[in-house]
């Protein structure tokens, strides 16, 4: 395992986390802890999956790996909301999510990359 990976797996949940408290907050509802769980739910299972079917662990910071955590994030989290979780999937909103999660599930791991050649060694 890298060391790394505790890290990474904090912020992706994270992201994920403030997402939906973002969008709860910004559409008026509760932002109670339950509320906030039941909606992250469907997302935080399908970041789950992804990080075990990418084995994400091997390289937890890579751009790469970010992209692929993304995209499989983005497609699970729809399906499992739509048909386990019983909840909409409106293009608006597969949209937002898409957007919001590939820029910060991407986007740390490309800011850790730019910085961690910054401080390698000539």
């Amino acid at each position: 395992m890298h060391p790394r990976t505790p890290i990474a797996a904090a912020l992706d949940a994270g992201v994920v986390v403030a997402f939906v408290a973002i969008g709860r907050r910004t559409h008026d509802e509760s932002e109670a802890l339950v509320g906030v769980a039941q909606t992250a739910a469907p997302f935080m299972i399908a970041l789950a999956v992804s990080w075990i079917a990418w084995r994400v662990w091997a390289q937890p910071t890579g751009v790469v790996t970010g992209v692929k955590i993304w995209l499989t994030t983005v497609a699970l989290g729809m399906a499992l909301r739509n048909l386990v979780f019983n909840n909409g999937t409106a293009t608006s909103f597969m949209i937002v999510a898409t957007v919001f999660l590939g820029t910060f599930l991407i986007g740390w791991r490309a800011v850790a990359t730019v910085l961690g050649h910054r401080t390698s060694p000539a």
